[in-house]
């Protein structure tokens, strides 16, 4: 098991940087309750969770000290004063240099937990992307992602809807993207927040590990 990796604390909150293949919480069924979570609480007891990444998603994750501080941290997630940024490596090269994606999104209950573009039953969903860099040898681009809304695999159905799938992705992106990176090429790289104590703006980065 590899060391947790703080990269702040205080009386109030934590940031962590989490690593690919790692649950957040704990996952259904006995063998899965391994995960971010319990690990933290194991040396921080009044650890609590108020936002998660996906198993396969790598960065920044911040995490409340005690109820009066998750309670407070959960409205600034509600309200969206908390200002997430990634970066991926996608197939391709986008179009433009900058963009929207505005797809609503949906649960493909069939095929949980897959998410799916759904016009008529989705919730709005918005993604701004601009792309950072485009390596012509393999036809792949470095791009930071921005989510407006917080659905579930929100960046990576959005990137696969537009054309763009995330490498590695094993639920959204065909085969040979897919197999083209070894885990998720999705990291949480950028976190901005009031701090839940005394409001000041904190600000954390955690550079890609890939």
């Amino acid at each position: 098991m590899e060391p947790l990796r703080v990269l702040y604390e205080d009386p109030h909150l934590l940031v962590l940087d989490k690593p690919s293949g790692l649950l957040s919480v704990p996952g259904r069924g006995p063998g899965h309750e391994d995960c971010l979570a319990s690990r933290v609480q194991a040396c921080y007891p009044d650890a609590r969770v108020v936002h998660r990444l996906d198993m396969a998603t790598s960065g920044l994750i911040v995490m409340a000290r005690g109820r009066e501080m998750e309670r407070t941290l959960s409205i600034s997630f509600q309200q969206r004063r908390v200002q997430k940024r990634y970066v991926a490596v996608v197939a391709g090269r986008l179009d433009a240099p900058t963009g929207e994606v505005a797809l609503a999104l949906s649960t493909d209950w069939p095929n949980r937990p897959r998410q799916k573009v759904d016009a008529e039953a989705g919730k709005a969903s918005l993604t701004s992307y601009c792309l950072l860099a485009h390596d012509p040898l393999s036809d792949t681009s470095r791009v930071e992602l921005t989510p407006h809304t917080g659905r579930s695999h929100q960046l990576r159905v959005h990137m696969q809807a537009i054309g763009h799938p995330i490498l590695g992705d094993e639920l959204y992106a065909p085969p040979e993207h897919r197999a083209a990176a070894s885990r998720l090429l999705l990291h949480a790289t950028r976190l901005e927040l009031p701090h839940p104590g005394c409001g000041r703006t904190l600000r954390m980065e955690s550079s890609p590990p890939f």
